[in-house]
């Protein structure tokens, strides 16, 4: 049986395995305001291609996010949070919290 300590860590890594990315928390953060496309996505946080594409790719594995593309001319895709994407919200604003508090 794992101790407390030992379940809290196991978390947390599993946690960083899908948010450890420099790009992951303001991905999510964008998404909230609602479905974004990635040309939007990259203007608004200011990433390049590859690490912006990275990013969603591991979002979207991990269920996090979704991805859908739109049959025009050229491809376009959005992207939205899934309710495991939403359910993370508590977890940006005790962020924001202790940023507030400790900044």
């Amino acid at each position: 049986m794992e101790t407390y300590d030992q379940a809290c860590l196991t978390s947390i890594q599993r946690i960083m395995d899908i948010f450890g990315g420099k790009w992951a928390f303001l991905v999510v953060e964008q998404l909230h305001i609602g479905k974004m496309r990635f040309s939007a996505l990259a203007r608004a946080l200011g990433v390049n291609t590859k690490s912006l594409t990275d990013t969603l790719r591991r979002l979207e594995e991990n269920g996090v996010i979704s991805r859908r593309v739109l049959p025009t001319v050229p491809v376009t895709v959005e992207y939205e949070l899934t309710e495991k994407g939403r359910a993370f919200d508590s977890v940006l604003l005790a962020m924001k919290d202790w940023g507030r508090r400790w900044q």
